[in-house]
């Protein structure tokens, strides 16, 4: 391999992909690619550039003292950045803000390749970006700014990270800024983007999985099960998804797809509206099996809004349930747009 992919991940939200030689150590790589992340002495002496690596391997070599990283936080997963030399793609926490390391949000580009509709309840939007668009951890967000308008909006990727399109699944709201711009939109209009943002993402699967869906939150579970295809994952999977109406539950025959694609991965639907012709009617905590909580030896992963955030939480604490853990987004859709009103 001639190099691997580090992810950065800022405390501020922020998120930077960078490429790293096989024999290159991090701190090196990033400041070839103009991010100063934190050091004094950069010989493994100060602890400076210490931060943790969340998932990947690499090796530290033997070249700095115990003052500056002990055995006891090595073995933790703290690192320096300065000796770190990756032998796969890694994630890498840095304690401090993109902004203390020259550093922020990307700013890039993209044109609408495709615009799907489906039956007034979300867009799907795909985008043709170009090859050096910044890379992303499945799950994040991007701030895409409203063409015709000084406003952004936030959405998950729903694609995998390095693909030359990325896409989007995103909430019709009627009136609303983007859904009426996304309505009239071409291929090739151009938007600007900002980002790779957000603490939501997918961690090493080293146990069974539960995603909890709501509505458009299906997005970053579209990324994330990419994510466990290309890895070859097997671990088990399961992934709930709750619409309010029959005609949110949108791309089942995409979660039909990794179903038989991606051992161990299985799915379930239910729709809240009382009077729905589903045969799973109710929210998810009414349709959550024992064993996909596997004893609470289990990832809970979940995006949706906050009411189904709070309820998810209180179901568990009801049930006496503490998963090993517990990741989560919560969503606001936006308002629609104003309306002028002549004096």
């Amino acid at each position: 391999m001639s190099s691997y992919r580090i992810a950065l991940n800022f405390e501020d939200g922020v998120t930077r992909v960078i490429d790293c030689g096989p024999k290159e150590k991090v701190l090196d790589a990033a400041f070839r690619q103009r991010i100063n992340l934190p050091m004094d002495c950069s010989d493994g002496v100060c602890g400076t550039c210490k931060c943790r690596a969340e998932s990947g391997r690499y090796d530290l070599g033997d070249d700095y003292i115990d003052d500056a990283l002990s055995s006891d936080e090595a073995q933790s997963g703290l690192v320096l950045t300065c000796q770190m030399v990756p032998q796969s793609d890694c994630v890498v926490a840095v304690p401090v803000a993109s902004t203390a390391c020259k550093t922020g949000t990307a700013r890039f580009g993209g044109k609408v390749a495709q615009v799907t509709g489906f039956a007034g309840a979300a867009f799907e939007l795909v985008l043709e970006v170009a090859a050096d668009a910044p890379g992303f951890l499945p799950g994040q967000y991007v701030n895409i700014g409203v063409p015709g308008s000084d406003q952004h909006r936030a959405y998950s990727f729903s694609s995998a990270s390095g693909a030359a399109r990325m896409s989007f699944l995103i909430k019709n709201v009627p009136g609303g800024l983007m859904s009426s711009w996304l309505a009239t939109a071409r291929p090739g209009d151009a938007l600007d983007l900002t980002g790779p943002l957000g603490s939501f993402y997918l961690r090493p699967v080293t146990r069974p999985v539960l995603m909890l869906a709501g509505g458009t939150g299906l997005a970053p579970f579209l990324s994330m099960l990419e994510e466990m295809l290309l890895q070859g994952i097997d671990q088990p999977v399961h992934m709930i998804y709750g619409v309010t109406r029959d005609q949110d539950l949108v791309l089942v025959e995409r979660l039909e797809d990794y179903a038989r694609r991606l051992p161990g991965f299985s799915f379930t639907t239910c729709v809240a509206d009382a009077a729905t012709a589903h045969p799973r009617q109710g929210y998810v905590t009414q349709h959550m099996p024992a064993e996909v909580l596997h004893d609470g030896a289990v990832d809970v992963y979940l995006c949706g809004p906050p009411p189904m955030v709070e309820a998810v939480q209180k179901h568990f604490q009801a049930q006496g349930m503490c998963p090993a853990s517990f990741y989560y987004e919560k969503f606001v859709t936006s308002q629609p747009a104003p309306v002028a009103v002549a004096a």
